[in-house]
């Protein structure tokens, strides 16, 4: 069974975080969701999470990948975290998958490099953050390699079918979406 955490930090975007949890799970993805800086974490909407572990607890060595929600000041939080650059350098040594979604791309994984000669998405106008080395696409989701970035709230139900592919397969992620009603 692939394992993936979610990284969640204050004012992260509820819908970027719970919409990839619920269908990675419903996929029979496991599912870790650790908090950056405490274990019960607020998004941008006020909605107050508990999480499975803080964010010191995790050994990444265990699990497949990683899933920064945007928002903001959640994605600004993420990016001073010194555990997550941890991660996300673990993860691009080892080939793990790194998805990012709306202002993580630019605000979290570009300052990182992690982006570098990849093609990518992420919240419309905050591509001015994303370094020269970046190819900025303006679609919902972007697969480049084990990097999958999504564009913002809207589509965090496409980014999070996309990363239920490339943890299983399309049948899988088909056959999630069709239970879910999700037509396109």
């Amino acid at each position: 069974m692939k394992r993936i955490i979610v990284l969640l930090a204050e004012g992260f975007e509820e819908i970027e975080a719970v919409t990839p949890i619920d269908v990675l799970r419903r996929g029979g993805v496991d599912v870790v969701v650790a908090g950056v800086g405490s274990d019960v974490v607020t998004g941008s909407h006020n909605l107050t999470f508990d999480t499975d572990a803080g964010i010191d607890e995790i050994d990444f060595s265990e699990f497949d990948g990683v899933i920064l929600p945007g928002g903001l000041p959640g994605a600004v939080n993420l990016s001073e975290s010194s555990a997550v650059q941890s991660i996300l350098e673990q993860a691009r040594s080892e080939g793990k998958l790194i998805a990012a979604i709306c202002a993580s791309p630019a605000l979290v994984l570009s300052p990182l490099g992690l982006l570098n000669d990849k093609k990518t998405t992420g919240y419309p106008g905050i591509e001015f953050k994303f370094f020269d080395r970046v190819s900025y696409r303006e679609e919902n989701v972007v697969q480049d390699g084990s990097v999958i970035t999504g564009m913002g709230p809207g589509t965090a139900f496409d980014f999070a079918l996309k990363i239920l592919e490339y943890l299983t397969d399309s049948a899988v992620a088909a056959k999630v979406a069709n239970a879910m009603l999700f037509r396109k």
